[in-house]
């Protein structure tokens, strides 16, 4: 086995026993379902009662091939899967959609510049991570690509959505079945957090990460909005705050910007 070297026990490997169960003689008792491995048995694996396991393996897999893959922080881009590219936009289904491709731009410009920067630092720092899926996740992944780096792409199970983008590194690309535990991995590493005009996805991704930095779940870390108009269109920030449900101080958790250059200003003074 290629992983012997690293083994820390002389017990027999369970790539070998998962090997040789799949081969031994065909009997009723060798077909039934109790006598597969229980790690090598998919039925076993997705009972109601291994949820709990299945958590903990979501949330494993990928921090184990991360921490193989030298990613110490990650730059989280969170954006709509329904925005075009510019190239495209009179593919979109409303004029809105059309006019909000200006983001897909600003994503893949940000991204690469990013990227550029993180590659010029060893590449271990600030490694761009999305959602794997179109939109403003693509802008991202592709900005990272171009730039001749690498980057993450969470993708998750979903009806509509068959595969993650061309973009996303193949083995930085994860899938999962569970948001609570996908949304851990972007916020684990995130140095910085982006939020592009997106729908209930985004908002949601917004939320919860605004809500662990606001309670203090959460290290603060520079957060930028993208398109003010956009933000302040959907979202009366005011209101909460006159409200008294939010504090004025909540507003300053974030920031608006509206291009990839007044970001990266903005993260490199964020404490200024």
């Amino acid at each position: 086995m290629k992983d012997d070297v690293h083994r820390r026990h002389r017990m027999r490997d369970s790539h070998q026993d998962r090997e040789f169960a799949e081969n031994v003689p065909d009997t009723p008792q060798t077909r039934a379902p109790s006598y597969r491995l229980a790690f090598a048995d998919d039925d076993f694996l997705c009972r109601e009662d291994l949820r709990p396991v299945r958590l903990q393996l979501e949330l494993l897999k990928p921090e184990l091939l991360m921490n193989e893959a030298d990613v110490d922080s990650t730059i989280v881009l969170f954006g709509g899967a329904r925005i075009p590219e510019p190239a495209k936009k009179d593919t979109a289904r409303t004029q809105t959609l059309a006019d909000l491709s200006e983001y897909y731009e600003e994503a893949r410009k940000f991204a690469e510049l990013m990227t550029k920067r993180s590659m010029e630092a060893g590449g271990r720092e600030n490694v761009i991570v999305t959602g794997g899926g179109p939109g403003v996740m693509e802008a991202g992944n592709r900005g990272a690509q171009e730039a001749g780096g690498r980057s993450i792409g969470l993708n998750i199970v979903l009806p509509h959505e068959q595969a993650p983008n061309e973009y996303v590194t193949p083995e930085l690309c994860f899938n999962f079945h569970y948001f609570a535990i996908r949304k851990m991995h972007f916020l684990m590493r995130a140095s910085a957090i982006t939020v592009f005009p997106g729908g209930f996805g985004t908002l949601d991704e917004l939320f919860e990460a605004l809500t662990l930095i606001q309670t203090g779940r959460m290290d603060r870390v520079p957060f930028l909005l993208f398109g003010r108009s956009f933000w302040e269109k959907i979202i009366n920030w005011d209101a909460l705050s006159d409200a008294g449900t939010i504090s004025a101080d909540d507003l300053n958790l974030f920031k608006f910007v509206e291009t990839a250059e007044e970001a990266i200003h903005a993260l490199d003074n964020w404490d200024a």
